[in-house]
């Protein structure tokens, strides 16, 4: 871990909270990562979850979900390929298992959740809305549309609007929706969704990628292709959030590659409102929680009040406006 702004002890900013969206408001702009993070319980020996500004937990399907055969994960440079498959315990195994753990920390809860079809997400959506200790939604709109042909939902601007709009239907939580890099805009995917009513966006999810066995000729992965994260994709995340920072009204929540404290700022002064970490965690239980402290240190070391300050001052050739807070 980078420890440049890692410093334990120095003293904390006045203001850490952040809106990010549908009034959701937050008491850290530090997130965990769907999929990277399990239901929680796995890192609470290593992190204290109430010092998070929110879990985001793994993604939830209307029935449990086995995922994709091994091998489903390999390192690359600067990353890792995964095909998981998104495997988990479905919704209502979440609810009854894992939800009364997380209700035990003061921090917010939101469940990522995904389906192969129009009717899986607005069930799932509405089993949520129901649970207490549930704070939001984040919809993964990365997967295929098995009746559409298996097209993502997250390709297409009226596909992803589509999904938006039913959900926003049946939901009164905040709804976040989790934008696919694997597009040729983005930010006209993110002015889709923010149309059909979504309260903020996150992004980016991984780029598609493939790696080879070259003694063998065969795929590394079962499933041949899988989802490229880790710092190799971060240039290109910070970009991506940048641009949709410009596009849209809505908040925007940045991830993709975030390991050290340096790289949540750099997405932070681009404009996002939060940030979530995900592959670091695997390498570094702790890397969540460094990352805050390194952002507290930052603050402090540069007398910032209000990390709102902070948010999109990026100084480019437009002038940058003050922020306005959430304390």
């Amino acid at each position: 871990m980078d420890t440049k702004y890692a410093v334990e002890g120095m003293a904390s900013p006045g203001c850490l909270a952040v809106g990010v969206g549908g009034g959701l408001v937050l008491k850290n702009p530090v997130l965990t990562a769907s999929g990277t993070f399990g239901y929680g319980e796995i890192y609470a020996p290593f992190v204290d979850l109430s010092r998070l500004g929110a879990v985001v937990v793994k993604g939830l399907s209307l029935e449990p979900r086995a995922g994709n055969p091994p091998p489903r994960i390999m390192e690359t440079p600067a990353g890792m390929l995964n095909a998981v498959g998104l495997q988990n315990i479905g919704v209502r195994a979440f609810i009854a298992e894992k939800l009364p753990f997380l209700r035990k920390f003061e921090t917010k809860v939101i469940a990522n959740i995904f389906g192969e079809s129009v009717d899986e997400y607005l069930q799932v959506a509405e089993i949520l809305n129901a649970a207490e200790g549930v704070h939001a939604l984040e919809l993964n709109i990365s997967c295929p549309n098995v009746k559409k042909g298996g097209i993502s939902f997250g390709a297409l601007p009226e596909a992803a609007a589509e999904i938006t709009g039913r959900v926003r239907k049946v939901t009164d939580l905040p709804l976040i929706v989790k934008l696919t890099p694997n597009v040729t805009d983005i930010t006209v995917i993110a002015q889709a969704v923010e149309a059909a009513g979504a309260d903020a966006v996150s992004l980016i999810n991984t780029l598609t990628g493939m790696s080879i066995d070259i003694e063998r000729r065969r795929p590394h992965l079962a499933n041949i292709t899988g989802g490229l994260s880790g710092p190799a994709i971060r240039p290109i995340a910070l970009r991506m959030v940048w641009q949709t920072v410009q596009a849209v009204k809505i908040p925007v929540i940045g991830l993709g590659g975030i390991v050290t404290a340096s790289d949540a700022l750099e997405f932070l002064i681009a404009g996002a409102k939060a940030v979530q970490v995900g592959t670091a965690n695997f390498n570094q239980p702790t890397a969540v929680a460094e990352i805050l402290s390194g952002i507290e240190t930052y603050l402090a070391s540069h007398g910032i009040d209000d990390i709102n300050e902070l948010i999109g001052s990026l100084i480019t050739k437009q002038a940058v406006g003050k922020k306005k807070g959430s304390c």
